[in-house]
């Protein structure tokens, strides 16, 4: 796994990834030396490189930065490659992108424009980096929880949902990449199923309230 971002989702998603087995290859925009602390912690399954070097060092990539950097991506070794798109729009972050403001394009397809040869999933946008934590179960587990998908590839979905699985979640395909907005910033389904905030162990959501969530979203 490379991860292209080491921030609140990333590192815990890494964190998880570890736990399941998985190798780790985390970047930065500041450079592998200010991850150090990170690989330490996470253990020997880790180690720290240039945005470059994770994007092709993994089989599956992570990009999980602000939609502003999407123009500094890494693109030749992300071609060919299975790219989980962790990431929401903020206007007050971004600054105001004219075809995401008029909704004529979803953020993971803007990410596509910048990454052409790659295989985006849009993932793990819509749940807060201490519910992802605490909510993993094993497979079998009666309270396991469902996270939604979206993409226009079948084999990079099936990728994703095996790591997702593999990590304690279940999946619901919300369709293509031009749906994704079912599960952008504000939806129903984004962050509200797994509880507030202020409840760091969030709560328990079966595969029928996602797909009831992604069905009443609105644009």
């Amino acid at each position: 796994m490379g991860f292209i971002g080491s921030g609140y989702i990333g590192s815990t998603l890494a964190r998880l990834a570890i736990e399941a087995g998985h190798q780790v290859v985390l970047s930065n925009s500041r450079g592998p030396e200010t991850l150090a602390d990170t690989v330490a912690e996470l253990g020997p399954r880790a180690s720290a490189a240039t945005s470059g070097e994770a994007a092709a060092a993994g089989d599956i990539v992570v990009v999980t930065v602000p939609v502003k950097a999407f123009p500094s991506l890494p693109a030749a070794p992300l071609a060919g490659k299975t790219v989980i798109d962790t990431c929401n729009y903020g206007p007050e972050r971004d600054g105001h992108i004219p075809e995401l403001d008029s909704k004529s394009l979803t953020s993971s397809e803007l990410l596509l424009r910048y990454i052409p040869n790659a295989m985006v999933v849009k993932a793990f946008n819509t749940i807060f980096f201490k519910h992802l934590l605490s909510l993993a179960r094993p497979a079998g587990a009666a309270d396991r929880s469902y996270l939604p998908i979206a993409g226009d590839s079948a084999p990079a979905k099936a990728a994703v949902t095996e790591f997702i699985e593999s990590i304690g979640y279940g999946v619901v395909d919300a369709g293509p990449l031009a749906a994704s907005w079912r599960q952008a910033t504000g939806t129903p389904v984004w962050g509200t199923p797994y509880g507030p905030f202020s409840n760091e162990k969030g709560r328990p959501v079966d595969e029928d309230a996602i797909r009831t969530a992604l069905a009443t979203a609105t644009r």
